[in-house]
């Protein structure tokens, strides 16, 4: 079974966002605007990206 991944790119800074927010951009991957990863799809990445979704870019 092949896994599938996604890129996730951070846009917006965390200036100003919730605590969950942060907790979320850093369980992703995420240090900095315009910073990437490609993560592998899950509902549970899916969750965390739901949370942040103002502030990522996703392709």
């Amino acid at each position: 079974m092949a896994t599938k991944k996604i890129t996730i790119k951070q846009t917006k800074s965390l200036i100003g966002c919730t605590t969950k927010q942060k907790a979320c951009v850093k369980g992703l991957g995420l240090r900095r605007i315009n910073h990437s990863v490609d993560i592998i799809d899950s509902p549970e990445t899916r969750g965390m990206i739901k949370v942040v979704k103002h502030m990522v870019e996703i392709s």
